[in-house]
């Protein structure tokens, strides 16, 4: 894995003045820059082998995670391999299936109907546009751009949870709504960048940038961070905060593409550590 540049304290901002929209930009850019030196394997943390796995794959990681998802994929997709046959599927045994992801009567509802759909208006395949994708039961914008971004090469900017908090630090955005912050952003890269700029700040928002505990010591990019302090930022307290392959732990998936650093993820239960 390639080692993680030195870090330093972000410069403090000068009182009185604030950032002009230029500078925001540029500091952004170079964000996006240095993040992609310290993950050229960013990569989808969703296991699949299709469009349509990778479509229910993202449905069903609503509210758990991309581990757990991996963890239980693989006996639901043995079954149910097409759009066909999940449609025509019992859901008491879907539902004991995807139990492990939870929340899973609704999202056995919303996987059979988008597979019900695809079925009957698509040929049982998955669209490759966003109007097509968005009309399918559980399908929101953020699941429908992971998918054309990373099954189809259609560039889209994914704001999840870890997007959103990291976009807010950096102070790119002020807004708290998915709708607004991706046209925000959206304005400040090129859209070629997008797919894969949404890789790195999730990765480092998995990994580094935390919801409750940052590891502000351990950040390449804290020099760029107007929220340096937030977190940890003793190095070696920092460090112990690090998750996944940062940390020398297994990763998300089961099946990690070529040039992953870390470890796969182990099936489910057994041990993780």
């Amino acid at each position: 894995m390639k080692a993680a540049k030195t870090t330093k304290p972000a410069a403090p901002a000068k009182p009185g003045k604030p950032e002009s929209r230029l500078a925001m930009v540029r500091r952004a850019r170079r964000i996006n820059r240095e993040l992609a030196d310290v993950f050229p394997y960013a990569h989808p943390e969703l296991d699949f082998r299709n469009p349509f796995e990778l479509l229910v794959a993202t449905v069903l990681s609503a509210q758990t995670t991309d581990l757990r998802v991996n963890q239980t994929t693989p006996a639901l997709f043995a079954k149910y391999p097409t759009p066909e046959d999940l449609a025509a599927a019992v859901p008491e045994e879907v539902e004991e299936l995807i139990r492990p992801t939870g929340f899973f009567r609704a999202k056995t509802k919303s996987i059979m109907g988008l597979a019900a759909a695809l079925r009957d208006d698509f040929g049982g395949e998955v669209p490759g546009r966003l109007e097509d994708l968005v009309k399918l039961p559980g399908v929101g914008r953020k699941t429908a751009f992971v998918v054309l971004g990373n099954a189809f090469g259609v560039p889209g900017i994914t704001v999840d949870t870890h997007f959103m908090r990291l976009v807010r630090r950096w102070r790119w955005t002020e807004s708290d709504d998915p709708v607004k912050i991706e046209a925000e952003v959206a304005t400040i890269f090129p859209k070629s960048e997008w797919t894969m700029l949404s890789h790195r700040v999730i990765f480092h928002g998995r990994r580094i940038c935390h919801a409750r505990k940052p590891a502000c010591g351990a950040c390449p990019i804290t020099h760029l961070c107007p929220s340096y302090g937030e977190g940890e930022t003793d190095p070696e307290k920092a460090k112990k905060l690090l998750k996944y392959e940062m940390g020398g732990f297994p990763g998300q998936r089961l099946d990690p593409p070529p040039g992953y650093p870390g470890r796969p993820a182990p099936p489910l239960g057994a041990s993780d550590g």
